[in-house]
């Protein structure tokens, strides 16, 4: 998830919450479907794990 920018760089933070970090824009694109299920999927486990609220 891109949460904003700073100088050159954009700044991403996974789905589910996690440490930014930065990127170059040029390197960023969009989630694939596929990429986006594993990443719900992930979080939903890690919910019922009470691992995230």
């Amino acid at each position: 998830m891109v949460m904003g920018h700073e100088g050159p760089y954009v700044q991403l933070r996974p789905l589910g919450g996690g440490k930014e970090w930065d990127c170059a824009p040029d390197a960023v694109r969009r989630a694939t479907a596929a990429e986006r299920l594993s990443a719900a999927t992930a979080y939903a486990n890690a919910r019922s794990r009470g691992e995230v609220p």
